[in-house]
């Protein structure tokens, strides 16, 4: 049962910045748990703070152990065994063991389970096998080079299996913060956890999230000293901060692919010269350059170009307004098009959408804009209900939601199911390359979606702050290696 609290708490104000922090982020979750939903803001607010992993990403991309303290191959790829860190324990002073990790496992992998990851990591485990408290053996059904990585991000926390009734609103887990409160639509708090096995190491007091989106707003907060790190992974008027001498423009890679979305179930959208002349009529570097202010380069398909193996595609649907309506007409589309672009409530999609909108008037495609609180966009366009929409899908390497023809895009094509397929049973590393190239030019080819940035990570932080990322390869915030000087 969702809990609600209406008790106003004080905010995180500079005076007290010694003692806590105050990070805004622009949508509020829906939920606090990363293992059912797939909203970056869950993670962003949860994970290495209050749940955590067997593995952990850091700032570089690279694995590390976290719960587990060593693990083993077996030769084939097959067969992972992890031992656990003794010592750890859940926020209600549960200790943690194999049968949690099992626990989280099975459900995330369990029938009508809703987890992300469930076809790309939980699907793949054929038998988990505890021998002892401290030990984990995960048998898979093929090799997967990806798995320690897939093992740090947060849809394979370790969960409380007592208390993962209430993981939605009040999670209990193993992380250096416990959660305080929660009040809607404001602030969620999180707190220092008497139960961390390295006290020393959490020097933070207290963390407030914050949910502002509307850039004047934060703007607002942070000149308020109400802020000490306003967190943006794709906005305008970051540049008003970098003459402030109270604060840092931190300026990183992300693995984001912002993109215009299409519904393939709604026609003309099914159509793929359709779709090739929406991609041809957005001007991506205009886009870049006017709504991110120039942070961001310019993509053509599902990868980031800090993916290893990434190909640049952005060249195959170059701006070519003349092209879009030869292929309109060719689609046999009556001109005027009218369709709806569904905005979430995010900086670059209330800036980006009139851009995009204004693009596609010059080729007869006339866009209604339909603004949204996140909710909506949950229940209506992550539903499926929509024509197009402005997202940025932040996960890294995500490419495996264009498998499913119920995801909320629609796109249904045995043949790209067949590649993803065939790379992950590959088994040759050459071969696994090539397949990878072929993954990408596949959702090109089809102009599944039409992929526009990249964005580049703003973070603005109070000076004094340290520890803060710079680049985020997953999107979480390690309040833990965060101190103030």
């Amino acid at each position: 049962m969702a809990v609600f609290w209406h008790v106003m708490v004080p905010l995180v104000q500079a005076q007290t910045a010694q003692h806590g922090v105050s990070i805004n982020i622009s949508l509020e979750p829906d939920t606090l748990d990363p293992t059912m939903a797939a909203a970056a803001s869950i993670a962003q607010v949860v994970h290495t703070t209050v749940l955590e992993g067997l593995m952990k990403i850091e700032e570089n991309g690279t694995t590390t152990p976290l719960l587990a303290e060593s693990w083993s191959q077996d030769p084939d790829g097959k067969a992972y065994t992890f031992r656990l860190r003794k010592g750890v324990y859940f926020h209600d002073g549960a200790p943690l063991d194999a049968a949690a990790v099992k626990f989280s496992f099975e459900r995330a992998k369990a029938p009508g389970s809703t987890n992300k990851a469930r076809k790309t990591l939980f699907d793949n485990i054929v038998r988990i096998d505890t021998p002892d408290p401290h030990t984990v053996i995960l048998v898979l059904a093929r090799a997967d080079t990806s798995l320690l990585f897939r093992l740090g991000e947060s849809s394979a926390v370790v969960l409380h299996p007592g208390s993962v009734a209430q993981v939605a609103t009040q999670p209990v887990g193993t992380g250096p913060y416990r959660f305080g409160q929660w009040v809607r639509g404001r602030h969620i708090t999180l707190v220092k956890s008497d139960t961390y096995r390295e006290p020393k190491k959490a020097r933070i007091r207290q963390v407030t999230f914050r949910f502002i989106h509307d850039p004047v707003a934060q703007a607002a907060a942070v000149q308020a000293g109400e802020i000490d790190l306003l967190f943006n992974f794709a906005t305008h008027n970051v540049r008003r901060f970098q003459g402030d001498s109270r604060y840092h423009v931190l300026v990183g890679a992300s693995g984001g692919k912002g993109m215009l979305a299409f519904n393939h179930r709604r026609k003309p959208l099914d159509d793929v010269r359709v779709r090739r002349a929406i991609t041809h009529a957005i001007d991506r570097e205009a886009f870049i350059r006017d709504v991110l202010e120039g942070r961001g380069k310019a993509i053509g398909s599902h990868f980031a170009p800090t993916d290893a193996g990434y190909v640049h595609l952005a060249g195959q649907y170059p701006y070519d307004p003349e092209r879009a309506r030869a292929l309109l007409k060719e689609a046999g589309v009556k001109i005027p098009l009218h369709l709806t672009l569904s905005l979430p409530p995010t900086p670059y999609a209330h800036m980006g959408g009139p851009v995009v909108a204004a693009d596609l008037a010059k080729v007869g495609i006339v866009l209604q804009l339909e603004k949204l609180e996140w909710a909506q966009w949950l229940s209506g366009p992550f539903k499926g209900q929509f024509d197009l929409t402005l997202i940025n899908h932040v996960e890294p390497l995500d490419y495996q939601i264009y498998t499913d023809p119920q995801y909320y895009f629609g796109y249904d094509s045995p043949s790209f199911r067949d590649l993803v397929e065939r790379h992950a049973n590959a088994s040759n590393a050459r071969e696994r390359q090539m397949l990878f190239v072929q993954i990408q030019r596949h959702l090109a080819h089809d102009a599944a979606n039409a992929w526009i940035f990249a964005p580049q990570v703003a973070t603005v932080a109070r000076k004094g702050l340290r520890g803060v990322w710079m680049s985020y390869p997953i999107f979480v915030h390690d309040i833990a290696a965060m101190w103030w000087e």
